[in-house]
């Protein structure tokens, strides 16, 4: 055992903190460790006295009564139930691998040093369903049934995998890792490499029962009916999360969440921006110029519009409330009607004598001069 002071041995101040005492072990423990430095002897010397200083400081009780009693009194030989450096547990050479500094100060370098991984309760996985409604169907609201096939735990087995519903056994293999260690030398040094184990297939149990319901896979494919309700105003896009409708858990965890998406279908007569609705409209001549009440369409019916005279082509009016419901908030958004002026491509004798008056008295040229071929070349020749 070291006779130096622990404080000493890493190179660390009587205050240091837990977090420096970590980076100085760290750094020594790579710099002296025996499998970097095979031909010095006198390194595994080196890295045992290290490694005792930071089995005391690294551990806060330990630390505590280090500095109370000091080196001699606290650290001797079974003093104080701290059995100091001999029974840190390291193998029979006296020391750990490098993997072991690596599973200690990084949680194992993806699995590194074989130590159990997690098993606890896993959420399961979240769904998403992509809900087509009908433009009518967002503006009242309502409910809608949906069908939503998702994994859900064995109703035999509740998940255990097994015929009796109990645990398997832990993984003779693996030790219940789910993993396995592998090491070879190569000229550059010794590497480690973790594997699924081939026993369980990283499951870190072997079920010897399988449940035959679920083939051992501990989840069946159901399909579930959901309701989902239909917010009024919803819009094209928008989420709804109904909690705990995704797909089950592992080991007892929570089931995920289902995320229904709302698609609005395209409607044949009014467009949608945002709580506001657009309508196109039209009227002829003779409405735009004299002015016109008409009734348009709305969501719910029908409503009045009124057509000043003196209308253009293109003129757009607002109808406040008669768009769709807010999401959020109360009221309901406009309709916006977008005239179009309509000329007639066949006219009456009547109605092109009233037109032509209707120029006449507004001093405006009209009609296309309609003369043969031949009178056209006597214009351009002069005539003889």
């Amino acid at each position: 055992m070291s006779k130096r002071d622990y404080y000493e041995v890493l190179g660390v101040e009587r205050n240091a903190s837990g977090e420096e005492i970590k980076k100085a072990y760290r750094r020594l423990a790579k710099q002296y460790h025996p499998d970097f430095n095979k031909d010095d002897p006198e390194t595994e010397e080196k890295f045992k006295e290290i490694k005792a200083a930071y089995d005391v400081l690294g551990d806060p009780q330990k630390r505590e009564h280090y500095d109370r009693f000091g080196h001699q009194e606290g650290f001797g030989s079974g003093a104080g139930g701290f059995d100091g450096f001999g029974g840190s547990g390291f193998g029979t050479t006296g020391f750990g691998g490098i993997d072991e500094i690596f599973e200690q100060f990084f949680g194992g370098m993806g699995g590194m040093g074989g130590r159990r991984r997690s098993q606890g309760p896993e959420q399961g996985t979240h769904l998403r369903y992509d809900l087509e409604i009908t433009l009518e169907e967002a503006f009242r609201g309502g409910n809608k049934v949906i069908t939503i096939p998702r994994t859900e735990n064995c109703p035999d087995c509740k998940g255990k995998k097994t015929r009796s519903g109990l645990d398997g056994d832990t993984c003779t293999s693996c030790g219940g890792s789910g993993q396995q260690q592998y090491s070879r030398s190569t000229p550059f040094g010794r590497f480690i490499s973790m594997e699924v184990c081939r026993t369980c297939r990283g499951e870190g149990v072997m079920i010897n029962d399988p449940c035959p319901t679920c083939n051992a896979q501990g989840k069946v494919v159901q399909e579930r009916k959901v309701e989902i309700e239909i917010p009024p105003g919803v819009e094209d896009g928008s989420r709804l999360r109904v909690s705990g409708g995704g797909e089950a858990g592992t080991r007892g965890g929570p089931s995920g969440d289902l995320y229904v998406v709302f698609r609005i279908r395209p409607h044949k007569l009014f467009q949608r921006k945002g709580s506001d609705l657009w309508l196109e409209d039209t009227i002829s001549i003779s409405q735009a110029a004299l002015g016109v009440e008409k009734e348009v369409p709305t969501m719910d019916g029908t409503t009045t519009l009124r057509i000043p005279e003196g209308t253009q082509d293109g003129e757009t009016f607002r109808l406040k409330g008669h768009g769709m419901p807010h999401l959020k908030g109360s009221g309901r958004g406009d309709l916006r009607v977008k005239v179009k002026v309509s000329v007639p491509r066949r006219l009456t004798a009547k109605q092109k004598e009233l037109l032509e008056e209707f120029a006449r008295l507004s001093g405006e040229k009209v009609g296309l001069e309609n003369r043969g071929f031949f009178d056209r070349m006597k214009d351009a020749f002069g005539s003889g």
